[in-house]
C-alpha cells in the first residue's frame, strides 16, 4: 500500500485521466492551500516507505506498538491511492471526500494509538513510526477540510459570505488541531506539519481576504498552544528520548 499511494498519482503521465494540481485549480477555494505546500508530499511518502520498510523487518514482528499501527497504516496508505486515481479520473467530488475522510479515520486510529501508548517510545519507534504517522495525519487533517471545501465548489454550491464561511471553517480546524494536540501529549510532528499547512492557506486564501488571515493565525496560536499543553503533560523527552 505504502508504494501504491506512490505510484497512483503518476497515471496522467500514461494518459489516465488530469494530474490532481490541475483537478484542484479547477475548483479552487480560498481554503486551498498554496502550490509550495504540497511538495511535503515527497517527505510523506518517505516517511511511509520508511514506515514499511521497518514494520515489515524481523526485530518488529514481536514490537506491539508497531502491531497496532500496521493495519491502521495500511487503510490510510490505500486511501490515499484510491483518492489519488480517483481524483485524477473524476475530479474533487463528494466521493474524493468520502475517500479521504476514511483514510483520515484509519490514519486518527493509529494517532490514537500512539497517544495511548505508555512505555517511552525506542528510537526506532520514534522515527520510523511515530512521526511518519503523525505527520500524515496531521497533513490529512488539513486536506480533508480544503477537500470538502473544493468539493462543494465542484457541485456548484456557493455560499453567501464566502470569506466568513472559510474563516471559520480554518479556525474549527485549528481547535480541532489543538485538541488532538492536548489528548496527544503535544505531538510535534503533527503541530508542524499543521501549522506548515495554515502557513500555506494564509499565503493564499490570506492574501485575499483579510478575515482568512486573521482566522489563520488565530488558528496557529491555538495549535502552538495545544502542543505547549500537551508537552506539559509529559515533557519533551517522550519525543526526544
Amino acid at each position: 500500500m505504502a508504494v501504491l499511494q506512490i505510484l497512483t498519482p503518476v497515471l496522467p503521465s500514461l494518459g489516465i485521466g488530469e494530474p490532481i494540481g490541475s483537478q484542484s485549480d479547477e475548483v479552487r477555494t480560498l481554503i486551498t492551500p498554496a502550490g509550495w505546500a504540497f511538495s511535503i508530499w515527497g517527505l510523506l511518502y518517505l516517511g511511509s516507505m520508511l514506515f514499511a520498510i521497518y514494520q515489515a523487518l524481523p526485530g518488529q514482528r514481536n514490537d506491539a506498538l508497531v502491531a497496532r499501527l500496521r493495519w491502521p497504516a495500511a487503510g490510510a496508505f490505500l486511501g490515499n491511492a484510491l483518492w489519488a486515481a480517483y481524483t485524477q479520473v473524476a475530479g474533487l467530488t463528494v466521493i474524493s471526500v468520502v475517500i479521504i475522510v476514511c483514510a483520515l479515520l484509519c490514519l486518527l486510529t493509529a494517532y490514537r494509538r500512539i497517544s495511548d501508548w505508555k512505555p517511552r517510545f525506542t528510537t526506532g519507534q520514534r522515527w520510523l513510526a511515530v512521526l511518519p504517522l503523525s505527520a500524515l495525519a496531521a497533513w490529512l487533517t488539513a486536506a480533508t477540510i480544503v477537500n470538502i471545501a473544493a468539493a462543494l465548489r465542484f457541485h456548484g454550491v456557493e455560499l453567501e459570505n464566502g470569506a466568513v464561511v472559510t474563516a471559520l471553517v480554518v479556525l474549527v480546524g485549528g481547535i480541532i488541531a489543538a485538541a488532538a494536540l492536548i489528548r496527544g501529549w503535544g505531538n510535534p510532528p503533527f503541530a508542524l506539519v499543521f501549522l506548515w499547512a495554515l502557513a500555506a492557506i494564509y499565503a493564499s486564501g490570506g492574501q485575499q481576504a483579510g478575515v482568512v488571515a486573521a482566522s489563520t493565525a488565530a488558528a496557529a496560536l491555538l495549535v502552538v498552544a495545544g502542543a505547549l499543553l500537551g508537552l506539559r503533560r509529559t515533557g519533551a523527552s517522550r519525543w526526544f528520548g
